[in-house]
């Protein structure tokens, strides 16, 4: 599966799922590629990542077929220039609420003179993302390089994106918008509160402009509840995330409760 795939995927409504990693390690990374992901999401927000540890964590998922993705720490110019400039194929920007925002993150995200979204501002020169200048031309090529093809993907998690989400939707070069359930429900005073009618009304919202816009809605199922991925699917989610490789391993390692005596 290519970034160019994935994001064909998108644009038919079609569901791509991937998997969450917090922690810093590859043999984890190797295992969630192996299980059968499409992409797997470093998280550079919460997790336990520095810019030093992608590369190989980004090797064992390349080597079982899935596709690099990072969540930035802050959607900045040095955040998107590190993921990208170590072989990330996939950025979800974080607490977008401005359509000046995302046009600022995605214009860092591409090179200049793109087919699809001439507007970008990536920085040039050698780095992992282009084997150190092996596959220079083939990567930064005008129009239709690699680095043109990168999933971009909008995190919508505060109350105040509510107003703004017409304009951020409408950006031509984004493939998909994330809720963020638990920021955007703590930022209605209603965290993880999300069977409250507030919480399900900014929801709705979120679906109704995202449909609008042709833009692939996006979630995270934290809880690694199959029924659950079912009905976001059945709901029109394609843009999906799935567990967490902390949270995979607290299930399954579980020790047996102590029976009263």
């Amino acid at each position: 599966m290519t970034s160019k795939e994935i994001r064909a995927k998108l644009r038919r409504g079609e569901p791509s799922i991937g998997a969450w990693l917090q922690l810093p390690c590859p043999d984890a990374a190797e295992i969630i590629a192996r299980m059968g992901y499409e992409w797997a999401a470093v998280d550079m927000e919460h997790g336990s990542f520095t810019r030093a540890m992608l590369p190989d964590v980004f090797r064992a998922l390349e080597r079982w077929g899935a596709l690099p993705f990072v969540r930035v720490a802050e959607a900045e110019m040095r955040e998107i220039k590190a993921a990208l400039d170590s072989g990330a194929r996939g950025l979800i920007f974080p607490m977008i609420e401005s359509r000046e925002q995302l046009d600022k993150a995605i214009a860092w995200s591409l090179y200049p003179g793109g087919k699809e979204f001439e507007g970008g501002r990536r920085g040039v020169g050698f780095c992992r993302a282009n084997a150190f200048g092996l596959d220079f031309s083939r990567h930064v090529a005008s129009g239709e390089g690699l680095g043109h093809d990168v999933v971009l993907v909008a995190q919508i998690e505060h109350v105040d994106a509510l107003a703004n989400l017409g304009a951020i939707f409408a950006h031509p070069r984004l493939d998909a918008c994330m809720v963020g359930p638990y920021d955007l429900s703590a930022s209605m005073n209603l965290t993880g509160r999300f069977d409250h009618p507030d919480f399900l009304g900014a929801l709705a919202f979120i679906e109704l402009k995202a449909r609008e816009h042709n833009v692939a809605l996006g979630y995270h199922v934290v809880q690694p509840d199959e029924k659950a991925l079912r009905a976001k699917i059945a709901e029109g989610y394609s843009f999906l995330a799935y567990g967490i490789d902390a949270l995979f391993l607290q299930l399954s390692g579980r020790p047996p409760l102590p029976r009263n005596p």
